[in-house]
Parts: C-alpha cells; sequence; structure tokens
C-alpha cells in the first residue's frame, strides 16, 4: 500500500461511525471503511454486509479473516500475529466456517435452535469427500451461502431459500464443462423443472414441494442408492411406502437390486401419475416387466378395471346430479356422496402400490356405494320434478276449467230474463 493509500484508509478509519443495526452497534471497522474506498472489487463485500446475518449480529470481518479491525495503518490491521487470515484458500473453507458452526456453545448465544453439525455431515457427502482429496471443482460452505451477504435461508433473496435452491444447485450441476470432468450429466434441473415436484416449487410456489436438499440432502449431499430412495420418498409419501414395503414387489426389488419408487415413477422427472401408468395398456409401466399371461399381468388388468369402473360410477353419478341440480332440486347430499365417492377413487389409487386387487377392494366398493346412492338420488330427484309438473299442468287445467265455468256462471246470470208469451 503506498502513502495516498495509508492516507485514504487513515481519513477514512477517522471519519467511520458506529453502525446501527436493528439489534447491535457495531464499532467502527478499518476493514469496511478502507475497503469502502476502493474502486476495484476489493469494495464489493462492503455493498452487501448491511444484509449479511453475521454482519447484523456484530460479526464482522476479522471474525472470518483474522487482523485487528480497530488498527488505522493497514500493515497493522493486516498483521499475521494477529492472526490475519486473508482470503481463505478454498478447500479450508468448510473448517474455517466450523470454527463457529460446529461449536453448540457459541452458537448458543445467537440461535439455539441452528444445528451445529453441519461440518460433520459435510466430510460425509460426496462434496465434502473430495474436497479432502483436493478437487476444488466441488461445493464448498461458499458455493451455496456465497461469501459476503450471507442472508438467512428464510429470506427470498437468499441462494438457500427454498424455491432458489434447484436454481443454486444447478449453477454447478448444468454446467457442461464442470460436471464432464467428473462423469456427470447436466440434465437433471431441466428434468426437475418440468416434474410435478418442480412445478409445484417453481410454478405454483409451493414450498413444501421437494427441492434437491429433500431428497440428496444438503450439507451431507449425495445420491441416495437404492436402498434410501424409498424411505427418500416416504418422507412425503409415507402411505404409499408402507404399501409398497408389505407388498409382493418390496422381495423383487430387493433380490433384483432395483431401486423402489424410481423404477416406476422415475427420478427427477417425476410425472404426475395417470391412470394409464397402471395395467396392460401400451402406456402402462406393468408391461415393462410382467408378460402377458403372468399372474402379475393379470393382476394389472384387475386393478385397472376396478378404477375404471369406479370412475364411470361417479362419471354417471355426476351427470345425474347435474341434471337434477340444473332442474332447481336440492342436490346437496348427493353432491356430498360424489366427494366422498371422488375420495375413495384417490384411495383406490393409493392402494395400487399395495399391487394386490383384493387390497384396492375396500375404499373401491365404498366409492361404488356413494357414486350409486348419489345417481338414485338424482333420478329420484328428476322423477319428483317431472311429477310436480305433471301435477302443474293439472292443476293449471282443473283452474282453466274452474275459471271457465264461473264465467259462464256470471254470463248466465247478467243474461237479462226470457219474456213470457
Amino acid at each position: 500500500m503506498n502513502a495516498q493509500q495509508r492516507g485514504i484508509t487513515r481519513i477514512g478509519a477517522v471519519l467511520s461511525m458506529a453502525v446501527m443495526l436493528p439489534s447491535v452497534a457495531v464499532a467502527a471497522d478499518s476493514c469496511v471503511e478502507c475497503h469502502k474506498q476502493w474502486e476495484s472489487g476489493s469494495s464489493d463485500p462492503t455493498q452487501v454486509i448491511d444484509q449479511d446475518v453475521h454482519f447484523q449480529r456484530g460479526l464482522s470481518c476479522a471474525d472470518c479473516h483474522g487482523g485487528d479491525p480497530k488498527a488505522t495503518e493497514a500493515e497493522a490491521a493486516m498483521d499475521k500475529a494477529q492472526g490475519f487470515l486473508g482470503r481463505p484458500a478454498r478447500q479450508d473453507i468448510p473448517q474455517l466456517c466450523a470454527r463457529c458452526h460446529a461449536e453448540p456453545t457459541y452458537m448458543r448465544k445467537y440461535n439455539p435452535n441452528l444445528p451445529t453439525d453441519q461440518y460433520a455431515k459435510y466430510l460425509t457427502s460426496q462434496h465434502g469427500k473430495r474436497n479432502s482429496q483436493g478437487d476444488s471443482d466441488v461445493a464448498v460452505c461458499t458455493s451455496c451461502h456465497q461469501a459476503h451477504g450471507i442472508r438467512s435461508k428464510k429470506d427470498p433473496f437468499s441462494p438457500v431459500y427454498a424455491a432458489n435452491i434447484p436454481g443454486t444447485c444447478a449453477e454447478c450441476h448444468s454446467n457442461a464443462a464442470l460436471m464432464d470432468r467428473h462423469g456427470l450429466p447436466v440434465n437433471q434441473h431441466w428434468d426437475y423443472a418440468q416434474s410435478v415436484h418442480g412445478q409445484a416449487l417453481l410454478v405454483r410456489g409451493d414450498r413444501g414441494a421437494p427441492h434437491c436438499a429433500s431428497c440428496h440432502g444438503s450439507h451431507e449431499a449425495s445420491k441416495p442408492g437404492t436402498i434410501a430412495i424409498g424411505n427418500v420418498c416416504a418422507q412425503c409419501h409415507g402411505l404409499t411406502r408402507d404399501l409398497f414395503a408389505k407388498s409382493p414387489h418390496k422381495a423383487a426389488h430387493d433380490a433384483l437390486g432395483l431401486p423402489e419408487c424410481e423404477v416406476c415413477h422415475g427420478n427427477h422427472l417425476i410425472k404426475k401419475p395417470t391412470d394409464d401408468m397402471l395395467g396392460t395398456g401400451s402406456g402402462a409401466v406393468c408391461i415393462s416387466c410382467h408378460e402377458p399371461g403372468s399372474k402379475g399381468y393379470q393382476s394389472a388388468q384387475q386393478m385397472r378395471e376396478t378404477i375404471e369402473q369406479l370412475k364411470a360410477q361417479i362419471l354417471n353419478g355426476e351427470a345425474v346430479v347435474k341434471q337434477a341440480a340444473e332442474l332447481g332440486m336440492d342436490m346437496g347430499d348427493a353432491e356430498y356422496a360424489l366427494h366422498d365417492a371422488n375420495t375413495k377413487l384417490t384411495q383406490t389409487r393409493t392402494y395400487v402400490h399395495a399391487f394386490s386387487p383384493e387390497a384396492m377392494q375396500a375404499p373401491a366398493q365404498e366409492g361404488l356405494h356413494g357414486a350409486q346412492q348419489a345417481e338414485q338420488e338424482g333420478k329420484n330427484a328428476i322423477h319428483e320434478f317431472q311429477f310436480r309438473r305433471q301435477g302443474l299442468w293439472l292443476t293449471l287445467l282443473i283452474l282453466i276449467l274452474l275459471v271457465g265455468g264461473l264465467l259462464l256462471v256470471i254470463r248466465e246470470m247478467e243474461s237479462p230474463p226470457k219474456s213470457r208469451r
């Protein structure tokens, strides 16, 4: 640093004042004040520091980089004897962050609920393992959280906000040159964005929808593996997984080393399931394993027939109830019965994962009964409407006859009496 730069540093340090934050007053910091004066990239961290969760809690540059933030001379501020580290090596960043984030006692002063096992999990991840081997391509803490201006994961502008996580992961995993060095594909983000999960999170803004970290983990990120996939999906689809675990498919998948849910539904490009996936039609996934005439093939046919029968009955009930409602009849009870029948249809579809026609019968029969009941109520209402209409016409005819007779009597009474001869 030349004399002019030292002068700027001294002036900045003298003129600096305490930076007031919502709950913490931070003393004058020569690191911040000096770097603010620079026009090069060295001033970039100071442009985002106000949004940084660490800075907002009273921490600043020296807590990570070391040195003496109270010194007005650059040499003194960056004295290695004062613990100045400068810019840490990429490989050392996880351990650097762990100095605080892996210390429960220290972290309790700021957020008692914040986990302190992130570093231990990172060491077990694919990123952590490769980083320990000296691979400079892999993600470290700053790859996902950034280095400066680190925001809370609840902040919509944070790279680790739920809706932003797929894009954050894609910065590396959609980089063809980077992934090619490790023999990894780059289509995961595109597939996810088209999937039922991606559409829910990225299009409809449903933050409860799964993202990359939901299945792969965050700090412990890794490929789930054949054995773990069912458990991963079970985080959200618990009943489905329980049914599968008791089904004949479970033993078959284990024997063949096949991942449970992924065989039929895929992984990143998971589409919304349709009834066409079930059965023996051209779009059914069942026929990819079960040959015509086999027990599994026949079971697939029976399960599809059960669903189609229930769907047809619901459609019939809806058509009749709609017709009755359009005639002005009160169909509240019938509409509720149809709603319940549709719920049973959803349950019947879920019980497909038991891979047993018998297991589907209970909810299917309940749905059929409800839909048939609604249809009958609709027919009764239409019959009642027709009866009322016929009664109305009959009543109207009687009224007309009465009025006509009354008019005749009136005319007779008003006509002059006939003279006698």
